[in-house]
């Protein structure tokens, strides 16, 4: 039986950490006759082709409509779309504008509209390999939303929204039951290209984690034991001055739950999953606009003789209209071996500029305050190998203050290589960025659900640290499989904090 002190979000996350007295042991040969198809396909419907509004420059009406439609194919295009196709023992291997673990890729997109003039009521989902909008369901299912959503303020107005689910297989068939960490990191990434093809098209999305889940799986239509609905994200028009409406709450709580059976292996995944969900049954307008609990994590390692850096920076310029953002979310690729030289530090402040200062690009047209469910929750640690005019050793980041406090004095290369599995990309980084959080204390605030929150912020962040290496032209790559205990040893953070997610930083190979 588990210990009583434990719920299930931190049992699921002892039980799925790599060890390495065990990780050889567990691991399977894949079994390539069982590999999941990235893609769903629906045998009726009707389907709106998204692809001659694909490009600004492609030549469409001047008309209202067609602007409308192009804005549209061009947010979903930048936030999922096929980037490249690569063959891989005798078939295809399609790539998309989000990185996900393994290009497994197990989030589905799917679009819910009121019913406009362009868009018909019902449901539709995104069909990356043509670009194109499936109508799989013709009724009006804006009131079930609403209702499911816990009549979210943003669901007022707006016409249309995103809802992301994961399909669980795609991720599982490789990674076992440690994929529900990676299911949501990938979608953390689809977060972060939304947020900012959003704004790149004249779309706010608010993001909401707290609905009941069974109400929005049953509106999709979807297999609860194969697929289940993750975030929901109303797009308002910034066009319409009617649905630009103030930000609700972006997280709830679910239950916590401590007393469960045993789970046997292959097991644990869906379990976990159901118990995070919130029940049917929740009534009641809970998502009305947060009164946040500032929860500041900018006094950790704030002591006098602790070596303080200054981040702030000038800020990463994306071009007139954003032209460049678009160019590199399209041609974004995950690094697959770093030279082992340095990067400069102007390159390291700029990164966390853009990732941690989003006010800092309000003047090109992006958003401010871009909706997470709670970055008071997440920590981060950057171990400095290779970085001009930085001092070797381990670094707290504070983003409010925007400065770099050094906790630990010395070069890890060999550490973060056998850290990270012995991947080479942890060896030859010139920085490592980890982002941790507290599990206890983020449990007592949100329940067991909020092991959801946490990795789709992260991922989040770590897509905006994507993109923004890719436009400076510095190397990087996430990673979601290390040896969990050993990353506490290395930083020297305590052993309950939870390590979510690392993405490596260096000069291309």
């Amino acid at each position: 039986m588990p210990e009583i002190h434990q719920s299930i979000a931190q049992h699921y996350h002892e039980r799925t950490k790599y060890d390495p007295e065990t990780l050889s042991a567990k691991s399977q040969r894949l079994d390539w006759a069982k590999q999941p198809v990235p893609f769903k396909e629906y045998r009726i419907g009707s389907s709106f082709d998204l692809k001659p509004y694909i490009l600004e420059n492609t030549p469409v009406p001047d008309t209202v409509n067609a602007q409308w439609w192009q804005r549209i194919s061009r947010l979903l295009f930048r936030s999922y779309g096929l980037t490249a196709k690569m063959p891989s023992m005798g078939s295809a291997v399609y790539l998309r504008s989000a990185p996900s673990a393994g290009g497994l890729y197990p989030a589905e997109v799917y679009i819910v509209s009121r019913g406009t003039e362009l868009l018909p009521p019902g449901l539709y989902n995104y069909q990356c390999r043509s670009h194109s909008l499936m109508h799989y369901w013709e009724r009006d299912v804006w009131t079930a939303l609403q209702e499911a959503c816990l009549w979210h303020p943003s669901l007022e107005s707006t016409q249309i929204a995103i809802v992301i689910t994961a399909v669980f297989y795609r991720s599982a068939w490789r990674y076992e039951d440690r994929a529900y960490r990676r299911i949501f990191l990938d979608t953390g990434h689809l977060l972060g290209n939304i947020e900012l093809a959003a704004a790149v098209n004249d779309y706010r999305p608010h993001l909401i984690g707290g609905f009941v889940d069974e109400a929005v799986n049953d509106l999709l239509y979807i297999d609860p034991q194969q697929e289940g609905a993750i975030a929901v994200l109303p797009l308002a028009d910034l066009l319409d001055i009617k649905q630009n409406l103030p930000p609700g709450r972006t997280a709830l709580p679910s239950a916590t739950e401590t007393d469960y059976p045993h789970i046997p292996d292959g097991h644990l995944l869906k379990y976990f999953h159901h118990q995070t969900q919130i029940q049917s049954g929740t009534t009641g307008k809970l998502n009305l606009p947060a009164v946040k609990q500032e929860k500041s994590l900018e006094d950790k390692y704030n002591f006098p003789f602790c070596l303080k850096i200054p981040t702030a920076t000038t800020p990463i310029e994306w071009g007139e209209k954003l032209v460049e953002l678009e160019n590199t979310m399209h041609k974004r690729r995950s690094t697959r071996a770093y030279s082992g030289e340095d990067i400069s530090f102007d390159e390291l402040k700029a990164l966390l500029d853009f990732t941690y200062q989003p006010q800092n690009y309000i003047y090109q047209s992006l958003d401010p305050a871009p909706d997470y469910f709670d970055l008071n929750l997440i920590e981060t640690f950057i171990t400095v190998c290779g970085v001009k005019r930085l001092e070797d050793g381990c670094y707290y980041y504070a983003p409010k203050a925007q400065e770099l406090r050094q906790i630990r004095f010395k070069n890890f290369r060999r550490e973060l290589h056998y850290l990270c599995l012995g991947q080479d990309l942890g060896r030859d980084a010139a920085a490592v960025v980890f982002h941790t959080a507290d599990l206890k204390s983020a449990i007592a605030q949100y329940g067991d659900r909020v092991y959801r929150y946490l990795h789709m912020d992260a991922g989040h962040l770590g897509q905006r640290l994507n993109l923004a290496a890719t436009q400076l032209n510095v190397g990087v790559s996430g990673i979601g499989g290390f040896f969990d205990d050993q990353v506490n040893d290395v930083l020297g953070i305590p052993a309950d904090e939870a390590v979510l997610y690392i993405t490596t930083l260096g000069r291309p190979r």
